[in-house]
């Protein structure tokens, strides 16, 4: 029988391998939370009717914790809704090679800098191209299918731009795949290399060796970007909100979990189907903090005429400029109203249809989960029937 919170039990299993001093405070920090969401460790909200009693537990809101993200997303989505234009826009991925992938991963603190260039590529082209600056949003992300380490960017902008000289709103741009390609694999590089002449850049190899990487990824023909010209605003936060608090691997990856090893599904591009990957869970948790966030990395990057230093003052011209009224920020959702609204459900209506009231909150109680030791194993994969 599947477990109802896999993950929890991975974590707690495997607590002497992740929580030591060798281990990123983060990623100590965002297991530990995992472990404690909805349970006694992070303290209970106390709701009663007349005939019953209810305890309604906190949650951790980490990154990592698969069921924390998506109430949280559903608001987002809210105020989004009324923050942007009904406009087309355009989606982009930024990727490159797997040979930088190490680099990335050996030194965290270049990822924050990524989201900046990947926005700053797509603004300067527009802005020599067309004079127009744009509604920017970057999702930055570090993991694949496989859990592998993979840095990338998911890109959303306006398929429109404001043309400031002028003062109109240009409502059709078009983006130059091949251009953009070439001034992000020069940003890139020519980041990297800044980093290694700085000496901020740590690595298994040598100077010249990275050099000499940094020279043949910089020659590399082609780097893979994907671009779609055209969306709604609907899918357009639909696909954010996708990736914008998305853990690594969703819970219903994974298929099988016992004391030595971990089993998950994934999708092979290169196949065109499912197949089963195999690993064991110091392997599987190894992978899994790779992708936890440092503390005050956001999820979401907002750049152009969605910075926030230029939101407040552009946006009621940006709505003008396209004919449309500028809403008003909704007022945020209470824990009850979400829920209602959004799943149908409301948590304070008691077995015989009593309203609940709060009557007080109970403290956080310490508990220590159980650990055992795991014997460790590689990575495999099969076909899933």
């Amino acid at each position: 029988m599947r477990q109802r919170q896999p993950l929890k039990q991975i974590l707690a299993g495997t607590r002497s391998h992740w929580d030591c001093a060798e281990t990123r405070p983060a990623v100590r920090q965002n297991f530990e939370k995992t472990i404690n969401c909805r349970t006694s460790a992070l303290g209970a909200e106390v709701y009663a009717s007349e005939a019953e009693e209810k305890l309604v537990y906190h949650t951790c809101k980490s990154r990592a914790c698969p069921s924390c993200g998506y109430r949280a997303t559903l608001l987002w989505q809210r105020e989004q809704w009324t923050a942007l234009p009904d406009i087309p826009y355009a989606g982009l991925v930024f990727t490159m090679p797997d040979a930088l992938w190490p680099i990335f991963k050996q030194n965290r603190h270049l990822l924050h800098d990524l989201p900046a260039l990947g926005a700053a590529v797509i603004e300067q082209w527009m802005k020599a191209k067309y004079g127009v600056r744009l509604l920017v949003m970057v999702v930055p992300h570090t993991f694949g299918g496989y859990l592998n380490f993979n840095s990338h960017l998911h890109i959303l902008v306006s398929a429109g731009g404001l043309q400031e000289s002028e003062g109109r709103w240009i409502a059709s741009l078009h983006f130059n795949k091949d251009a953009l390609m070439r001034m992000w694999r020069y940003a890139v590089i020519t980041y990297l290399r800044e980093a290694l002449k700085t000496h901020s850049l740590k690595s298994d190899r040598d100077g010249k060796d990275l050099s000499r990487v940094l020279k043949s990824e910089y020659e590399r023909p082609r780097w893979i970007i994907y671009l779609r010209e055209s969306m709604s605003k609907r899918h357009f936060l639909q696909y954010a909100a996708r990736y914008a608090r998305r853990p690594p691997i969703a819970q219903r990856r994974l298929l099988r979990v016992t004391d030595g090893e971990v089993q998950f599904w994934t999708k092979d591009k290169k196949q065109g189907r499912k197949v089963r990957i195999r690993c064991s869970l110091q392997d599987f948790v190894a992978a899994l903090a790779e992708h936890i966030p440092d503390r005050y990395r956001h999820a979401i990057r907002y750049f152009g005429l969605l910075a926030p230093r230029a939101r407040n003052r552009t946006s009621a011209a940006v709505f003008a400029l396209v004919g449309q009224d500028k809403r008003p920020r909704p007022k945020r959702l209470s824990w009850q109203d979400s829920l209602r609204k959004y799943f149908g459900v409301d948590p304070l209506i008691d077995s015989r249809g009593q309203s609940m009231h709060w009557v007080g909150r109970l403290k956080p109680v310490r508990c220590v989960e159980p650990t055992s030791q795991i014997p460790g194993s590689g990575f495999s994969k099969q076909e899933v029937g």
